[in-house]
């Protein structure tokens, strides 16, 4: 009797948990089955492996083949497993030697030809494999991503032959290696002319963490502001590139590896559904809110959107997680994403502009805003009215705005400042955090108490506007919070209570 044993590692969200491919080989009819909580592609697996080792010149064991795939509570799926398992028949026959498997990790698919193809999410496996200490082998066209994690050996192979001849000494495999760094060339805020007052609030918004809803009429500037809120933010560290990485390795959408440092900028369109925003499916996979973490989530039309679907951001915008549950498993992503929001100020778009082209009356106003709910506009820092540019400063001649450059400069500051007092950006102080760093002098305490009961907002809003002072002192470069920065910070709340009187 013959018994193999080859490491692999599932995909569990943005998990990567080791699985134990154990290949025993016993008497009787000639038949292969896999136990072991195997999805319906990895029950395939038998005719690929089959086929796959009968080309590669090896015999295929005519005895009674048992793989078992442990743990057996874990579900398995997709065709990742090929490799570890073709492996283990050859190891289990005694064709390949079983002490060269014992500190790699294998992953791939096999084609009939027996060539190695790649398969998503190899970065989670990448980062486990080099917590664990093992060597990994993937498919060529998984190389580069398995390559960005930190103190990994990993190789890469074409065929099921060339991982053969690695474990039997003939010829090494090629090291994996990691594409240079592309660095970020997106969009300039230099291009955004005039609108002080949003441009202001974006970089507000990059400094802290903060949530932003753009309120304006159509074609005053607000998408045009909201791309330019990733160039505005530092670049990733590691451990949150990676992180960031890994989630889109994982989404079955592809991962560039030479632009994984990148934040990420998401804009989904109004008629996305729930599930494509939360994530989910039979095997959950990651929605746009765990796709824009670490990055930027834009929500274009916000008042379009359906209702339910906006709800689904409430608990994520709290607690930068989102659990998708299902009757089979469950699955948690980070979803720690800054939310830009835009939307016209009534159906027509024109309410409040000078021209007194809208003629939507209140009734109809009241019902467009009341699509969005109040506590999902009360999770949102800043609300800013952005007015309808004049033509004369879209002149071709007309001077360019501050380039993103020098905001960045000065939002790096800002992060430094708010990591070495606290360990984290401002939006995301706790309750006590907030009280210790967030104190005001007794006259702006008094102050914040009256325009709290003037506007009528709740005890999570006066948080917020205390978070958001915090980070206007911190741009400059303030040890305390003084009355011009709480105005300033009661200021985009105003503009939202304003819109809201108006709508009524």
């Amino acid at each position: 009797m013959g018994l193999a044993l080859v490491h692999g590692r599932a995909r569990a969200g943005v998990r990567a948990p080791a699985v134990k491919v154990e290949v025993h080989l016993g008497g009787g009819l000639p038949s292969m089955s896999i136990v072991g909580l195997p999805e319906a592609a990895v029950r395939e697996a038998k005719d690929r492996v089959r086929a796959a080792i009968q080309c590669a010149q090896f015999e295929f064991p005519a005895r009674r083949i048992t793989v078992n795939l442990a743990p057996a509570d874990l579900p398995k799926g997709g065709g990742r497993f090929d490799l570890p398992i073709a492996l283990g028949i050859l190891a289990a026959s005694g064709q390949l030697p079983q002490d060269a498997l014992g500190d790699c990790e294998f992953i791939g698919e096999l084609g009939l030809t027996g060539e190695l193809r790649p398969v998503d999410g190899v970065l989670p496996a990448a980062l486990a494999a080099a917590q664990a200490g093992r060597r990994l082998v993937v498919a060529e066209g998984n190389g580069a991503e398995a390559a960005l994690a930190a103190g990994l050996e990993a190789f890469t192979a074409r065929t099921l032959l060339e991982v053969c001849a690695l474990l039997t000494g003939r010829k090494p495999l090629p090291a994996a290696v990691a594409p240079p760094h592309q660095a970020e060339d997106g969009p300039d805020l230099r291009d955004v002319r005039g609108q002080a007052q949003a441009r202001r609030a974006l970089e507000i918004a990059a400094a802290g963490g903060h949530h932003l809803l753009l309120v304006g009429p159509p074609g005053c500037g607000k998408t045009l502001l909201a791309s330019r809120l990733p160039g505005l933010l530092p670049e990733a560290d590691e451990a949150d590139a990676l992180e960031t990485a890994a989630i889109a390795s994982v989404s079955g959408r592809g991962l560039d590896p030479a632009r994984w440092r990148i934040r990420p900028f998401r804009a989904p369109h109004h008629t996305a559904s729930a599930v494509a925003l939360a994530g989910g499916g039979s095997e959950p996979r990651p929605g746009e809110i765990s796709l824009a973490h670490n990055g930027v989530l834009f929500l274009d039309e916000l008042p379009e959107w359906d209702r339910r679907a906006l709800e689904v951001l409430r608990e994520p915008l709290e607690s930068g997680v989102v659990t998708i549950s299902r009757a089979a498993r469950q699955s948690e992503f980070p979803a720690r994403f800054q939310l830009v929001a835009a939307m016209n100020p009534c159906p027509c778009g024109w309410a409040g502009d000078s021209s007194g082209r809208c003629r939507c009356h209140g009734e109809a106003i009241a019902r467009y805003r009341a699509r969005i709910s109040g506590p999902l506009l009360d999770r949102i820092d800043l609300h800013v009215e952005v007015p309808r540019l004049p033509p004369a400063e879209l002149r071709p001649d007309a001077p360019d705005g501050e380039p993103s450059a020098a905001v960045r400069a000065r939002v790096t500051a800002a992060h430094a400042r708010q990591h070495a007092r606290g360990g984290r950006l401002n939006a995301r102080l706790s309750q006590a955090q907030t009280m210790a760093d967030c104190r005001l002098a007794s006259r702006d305490q008094a102050l914040l108490e009256r325009a709290v009961e003037a506007l009528q907002l709740s005890a999570r809003a006066m948080h917020r506007i205390l978070r958001v002072a915090r980070t206007i002192a911190d741009l400059d470069d303030s040890d305390a919070i003084t009355t011009a920065h709480l105005t300033e910070a009661l200021g985009y709340r105003q503009a939202d209570q304003g819109a809201g009187q108006q709508a009524a």
